[in-house]
């Protein structure tokens, strides 16, 4: 798109300014804009990347912009976090999510049903037009553009926004690299639909990757599934991402040590720099230091359990005993899994917190009906599992030395926060790219066992409790205990890139702007 006839005439005269400046070598202003995506697995990462680019470079300016809710949602993160430096600041687009057929004040996928999501993610480029004008006045005040706009891989229209105001666009995705680059190549090549109709094969190859690692159909949302080019998913996910394989290099929050297969393949599938900055998780969860017991809020949401009731309760309990459950921000599952999980629960014996919300096809915000669950099980389950309706303080619980596994969507950043602490996973991928990053987890991490996939899979009682001794299971030559050894391998490896090789990525990158 072109600058509006509105912008143009204030701002062309500067860029041309900044351009002859830039030939010339003379020092620019260092103000970096940020636009991440709509949701809340995407905004706190790029809170915590504006954190990472200041403390390797305290020069710069960052201003973190989005619609009106979602900075309110970043203020509040701030406001209940680490003092925050005074370099980071915090813009209001605006946005009406009714203008988009989308209930008020929608301007999050947090609760909104799977249905709703895609309206949101079409409604994200109405940000367009107020970022341009903020960009505007950015170069009015202070005579040349942002060094650089970093925007999520969801919002390339970003890199049209940065190619007209001179500057640079840099692409930040939330996830690992492999799960990263399985989703931008099956979305942009959807190679499923190669497999014969009515065949019993459901494997297929997948560009960028080898040969040799072969996809499923089970591994995919169930919108992919039926996506042809022409759906509403495929006309936003398609366009965005191409335009994001346009910009000028890519940040990816995982680590070289633990993803060597997965940088590899992502460098070579968009064929552009990719920095390996992760993980972008708070300093005192990279410590483990036993006596930081509170970490802080990140998501700018009040927990529905106090932290220290948490740890209060994980403290009566040995050592890699108990299982967390839960799905992520905006995941939920169905109302027979859920009584399915509750049985098996019950039956393992084994001590559990399980953050729960409604099921599937409920309103994720609205009351817990006891008749999800089944009857007399919050009275029978007594002392063994603590249920938490809403937010849970999920870091100051993988944290706990009690914490024996995590039975996750396997969202990226879920799987980062308990690797880092070594804790394995179960995993029940629910969406996005979740089914990649559980099939990394299995294949080349160890660290994961697949309970099931999505909200429509029939699960029973028993699977829940099998998978459950398998994964704490104490035999030296059991898969549990191969878990655990590796899962703690890599929880060294992610604590030590802190001040390896992320920090060498995150100063290459800083050093190049």
């Amino acid at each position: 798109m072109n600058l509006t006839h509105d912008i143009a005439p204030r701002v062309l005269p500067f860029i041309h300014k900044s351009i002859a400046t830039y030939a010339m070598g003379a020092p620019q202003h260092k103000h970096i804009v940020m636009v991440p995506f709509m949701a809340q697995g995407h905004l706190i990462p790029f809170l915590e990347l504006a954190h990472k680019i200041l403390h390797h470079n305290p020069a710069f300016t960052i201003t973190i912009v989005n619609s009106p809710l979602n900075i309110n949602y970043l203020r509040s993160a701030i406001d209940n976090g680490p003092s925050p430096p005074n370099q980071i600041h915090l813009r209001s687009l605006p946005f009406n999510s009714s203008d988009h057929g989308l209930p008020p004040n929608s301007e999050n996928t947090d609760g909104l049903p799977l249905t709703q999501i895609i309206k949101l993610f079409h409604a994200s480029t109405a940000l367009e037009a107020p970022l341009r004008e903020f960009i505007a006045d950015v170069i009015t005040d202070e005579g040349s553009p942002p060094v650089c706009i970093i925007s999520d891989v969801f919002v390339g229209w970003v890199n049209e926004v940065a190619k007209s105001f001179g500057t640079l666009n840099y692409t930040f995705t939330t996830g690992g690299a492999y799960g990263t680059a399985a989703y931008c190549s099956i979305w942009l090549n959807l190679p499923h639909r190669n497999l014969a109709d009515g065949g019993t094969h459901d494997e297929f190859p997948v560009p960028g990757f080898p040969e040799s690692c072969r996809f499923s159909i089970t591994h995919l949302h169930q919108f992919l599934r039926g996506a042809d080019g022409k759906d509403e998913w495929s006309t936003f996910f398609q366009p965005q991402i191409s335009l994001s394989l346009q910009s000028n290099g890519w940040l990816c929050n995982t680590i070289e040590e633990i993803e060597t297969m997965g940088c590899e393949t992502l460098r070579n599938y968009i064929k552009l720099p990719v920095w390996c900055i992760g993980p972008l998780l708070p300093s005192k969860m990279l410590k483990k230091d036993p006596g930081s017991r509170i970490i802080g809020q990140r998501s700018g949401k009040q927990p529905a359990v106090r932290p220290e009731q948490c740890i209060e309760w994980l403290d009566c309990h040995p050592q890699n005993s108990v299982l967390y459950i839960s799905f992520g921000s905006q995941n939920t599952i169905s109302e027979t899994q859920m009584m399915e999980l509750a049985n098996g629960l019950e039956e393992s014996k084994k001590p559990f917190i399980w953050v729960i919300r409604p099921p599937f096809r409920f309103d994720l915000k609205s009351e817990f009906r006891p008749e999800w669950l089944p009857t007399g099980f919050k009275d029978r389950i007594g002392k063994q599992g603590l249920m938490v309706h809403g937010w849970a303080p999920q870091l100051e619980i993988l944290c706990h030395p009690s914490i024996g596994a995590f039975l996750s969507h396997c969202g990226w950043n879920s799987v980062m926060e308990s690797l880092s602490q070594g804790v394995p996973l179960i995993g029940w991928p629910l969406a996005a790219e979740q089914g990649y990053n559980a099939k990394m987890l299995v294949e080349e991490m160890g660290v994961c066992v697949v309970l099931t996939r999505g909200v429509h899979s029939r699960i029973e009682k028993e699977e829940v409790r099998k998978v459950i001794e398998v994964v704490f299971d104490e035999n030296e030559e059991g898969k549990g205990n191969d878990m655990r050894k590796k899962a703690s391998k890599l929880g060294e490896l992610i604590r030590a890139s802190v001040e390896g090789s992320s920090y060498k990525a995150m100063d290459d990158f800083v050093s190049s702007l």
